[in-house]
């Protein structure tokens, strides 16, 4: 008889195996395992919104997550109130979780693989100011420095309004700026000559390196820009989102290449940067017609 075949080294055996293979959830997990494996690493905004949906999710349905079945997550579907954005984003916060609990065996199947969210308006358009606005802002708040750097910021660094209040001291070095972005990803920012100036300008003589750039809430942020776009005569609802959407569209159209832009902003996909290419379209079939 042959003898038996020896068996497989380690490394053979560790080659042959998953590394990223998930590991089942024992039966007797409680939801609040799950939701804790799933809230891993998220930010903490992210989690404090996730948790407010999957509680209205399972307030809504009445019965603990392991037992909802298609027909609760339609119904869920159906009774959601809002704009379609609104909408579309709870139903995907609790797909997310659901689809989690299925790969993790906390749950036999996916039931959220069978509904589709609404698709939200692209309002991108109407979200993104000319040069000539920008300028309105910054003109409106020329005689409040902090305003005028933060305004000035969001605009020229592209940041989200919650990147520049956790912004510290010890982050601006030699003209850039190091953004820890959603996800946990960071980023380098190099800023304009001028931009770089006025927050130096900022700086107190006593500044420590973890001392905040910005000492105020994302709220106060948001609030100090709506308040600069009523000066400066704007009528729609002006918010940090604007700026950075502004930037994107206006590095495009002077010549930024789309890898650029993306890296600036910290996009994950050239995807979600190439949408302010079609935004505001230089050009038309329109063009060409006599009328």
């Amino acid at each position: 008889m042959p003898p038996d075949p020896l068996p497989a080294p380690p490394a053979v055996l560790a080659a042959t195996q998953s590394p990223i293979a998930p590991t089942p959830i024992p039966p007797d997990a409680t939801k609040e395992q799950l939701i804790g494996l799933w809230l891993h690493g998220k930010s903490r905004n992210t989690i404090r919104a996730y948790r407010r949906d999957i509680a209205a999710f399972r307030a809504f349905i009445g019965k603990p997550i392991r037992l909802a079945y298609l027909g609760d997550l339609q119904r869920y579907a159906d009774a959601l109130a809002g704009s379609p954005a609104s909408c579309a984003r709870r139903l995907l916060v609790v797909k997310s979780l659901l689809s989690f609990a299925a790969r993790m065996g906390f749950t036999p199947f996916n039931i959220g693989a069978a509904v589709r969210p609404p698709r939200p308006d692209d309002r991108l358009a109407e979200r993104i100011l000319d040069e000539r606005q920008v300028f309105a802002l910054l003109d409106a708040v020329e005689g409040h420095r902090r305003d005028h750097a933060l305004i000035r910021l969001l605009y020229n660094g592209g940041l989200r309004v919650s990147e520049a209040v956790r912004l510290q001291w010890r982050n601006l070095i030699d003209g850039v700026v190091n953004i820890r972005g959603k996800g946990g990803r960071t980023r380098v920012v190099r800023l304009s000559r001028g931009t770089w100036a006025e927050l130096q300008a900022l700086r107190p003589a006593d500044a420590l390196g973890d001392d905040r750039v910005f000492p105020m809430t994302a709220w106060n942020a948001w609030d100090r820009v709506r308040r600069a776009a009523h000066a400066a005569g704007l009528e729609a609802l002006v918010s940090p989102h604007f700026l950075r959407h502004s930037h994107g569209t206006h590095a495009l159209r002077r010549g930024a290449d789309l890898a650029t832009v993306r890296e600036t902003l910290g996009h994950a996909s050239l995807t979600t940067t190439g949408r302010y290419l079609h935004a505001r379209p230089e050009k038309s079939s329109g063009d060409y017609l006599a009328l």
